[in-house]
């Protein structure tokens, strides 16, 4: 017994001290950062200034922060029903029986193998393009005169655009999750449902809907890590900082640390590191609220 617990430790020690080196301490850092005024990111303790809750509430005040919480909270939620309405669709319909599902599958997830930087660029020059875009052209041979004279780029209607070229890159991924939790399902639930005179629609509603409580969970969840952290997208889409249709916390955060020779915003790498703090926070409520609503304590396959 003494031995199997030597070996225990021996294992479990490099684990350890490279999740505390990794994880753990930049963790326990970044909040002790948030309490302190510290104009560089990698000023020693002893040039930290203490604020208290001062960088908190220096954040709840400045418009600027408020507007890029807003901003974030709108491609969470309307992204967020996008994402995770055509992922559940493709998802369905692909795990459906249908000919041709590998290329189909390799179609849809091909935007997240494309660099974001090439993708956004595509949205950019050649998609929105008002000269010669592919929503141009479209609605000119469709005779959509509303799409062809959109401009999607113009500054009211740039978050629209972002949006739309954000989800379009989201789905695929996404899709793959809810397709690798209805190919979990037993195919006897749906070969009974059949018998018992079910349709196809009753059958996602009563079946593949309840049975997809975890992985909904999931999805949302891992939704909501890559929206807290939504960052080169908005970059991509606007360069210019007093650009608040695109603006996000963690480009605030960005504008905070390291300053980017504007003055929108203060060098002052504690605010950043309070913007951080408050986006985990945010990231954990919304897995306590899934936690709570998506419960499949009762469900089994």
């Amino acid at each position: 017994m003494k031995k199997n617990k030597t070996m225990i430790v021996v294992f479990l020690t490099p684990a350890v001290l490279m999740f505390c080196v990794i994880f753990l301490y930049p963790i326990i850092r970044t909040i002790l950062m948030s309490f302190f005024k510290i104009e560089g990111v990698t000023d020693a303790v002893s040039k930290w200034q203490f604020s208290g809750l001062a960088n908190y509430i220096k954040l709840f005040n400045t418009e600027l922060f408020r507007i890029s919480m807003w901003n974030i909270f709108r491609i969470w939620l309307f992204g967020g029903v996008i994402v995770m309405g055509l992922a559940l669709l493709f998802a369905a319909i692909l795990t459906s029986g249908i000919r041709f599902k590998n290329v189909f599958r390799a179609i849809i997830y091909m935007p997240n193998v494309v660099s974001a930087v090439a993708l956004a660029t595509m949205w950019l020059q050649y998609v929105f393009s008002p000269k010669f875009g592919l929503f141009k052209t479209v609605g000119e041979l469709l005779h959509w005169e509303w799409l062809a004279k959109f401009q999607w780029l113009d500054p009211a209607h740039l978050f629209t655009a972002l949006l739309v070229a954000y989800c379009f890159g989201m789905v695929g991924y996404h899709m793959l999750i809810f397709a690798s939790g209805i190919e979990r399902i037993g195919t006897e639930y749906y070969e009974a449902a059949t018998l018992d005179g079910a349709s196809r629609i009753q059958q996602f509603r009563y079946i593949t809907l309840p049975l997809l409580k975890g992985v909904t969970k999931t999805n949302i969840t891992m939704w909501s890590i890559s929206s807290a952290g939504f960052f080169l997208w908005s970059q991509l889409f606007s360069m210019v900082v007093s650009n608040t249709q695109t603006i996000t916390p963690v480009v605030y955060m960005y504008q905070n640390i390291f300053g980017a020779g504007n003055s929108m915003t203060e060098r002052n790498a504690g605010i950043g590191a309070a913007v951080g703090v408050l986006l985990s926070v945010c990231v954990v409520v919304i897995f306590i609220v899934c936690d709570k609503i998506f419960k499949d304590d009762d469900i089994e396959f």
